[in-house]
């Protein structure tokens, strides 16, 4: 297993960012591009617990945006070759317009025919309760 191969990771640092402007712009359609379109691709907010792409959905449709935000320390790793299976992880801090309260978003990622799908995220907020 090759780790951090440099043209997949290049890759999914292009999708996490696509993904990242996506989120900023309230593009809902580009955010559902790249999101598995599965029953089993999983989101956990900082209020929200979502399970298959279509509460996924559902729940954007229904927010109206995301607040704003700019992003701290990424990490993305890669796992596989440009030649077989390829998974990917993207760990990144965040900070909230107005607030110094750091929040956190993982992300899992696989490589399918289609390009690279976020299948899990999770998003929380530093010294949240919910």
């Amino acid at each position: 297993m090759t780790i951090d191969d440099p043209a997949l990771l290049a890759e999914v640092t292009a999708a996490f960012h696509a993904y990242e402007r996506a989120l900023m712009a309230d593009d809902i359609a580009a955010m559902d591009a790249l999101f598995h379109d599965a029953p089993t691709t999983n989101r956990y907010g900082v209020g929200e617990v979502l399970y298959g792409i279509a509460a996924i959905r559902d729940f954007r449709r229904g927010r109206g945006g995301s607040p704003q935000r700019q992003l701290g320390r990424v990490a993305i790793t890669v796992y596989g070759t440009v030649y077989g299976d390829a998974f990917a992880t993207a760990d990144a801090e965040f900070f909230r317009d107005g607030t110094d309260r750091r929040g956190r978003q993982t992300q899992s990622w696989v490589r399918f025919p289609d390009g690279w799908k976020i299948v899990s995220a999770h998003v929380s907020l530093e010294g949240s309760s919910s």
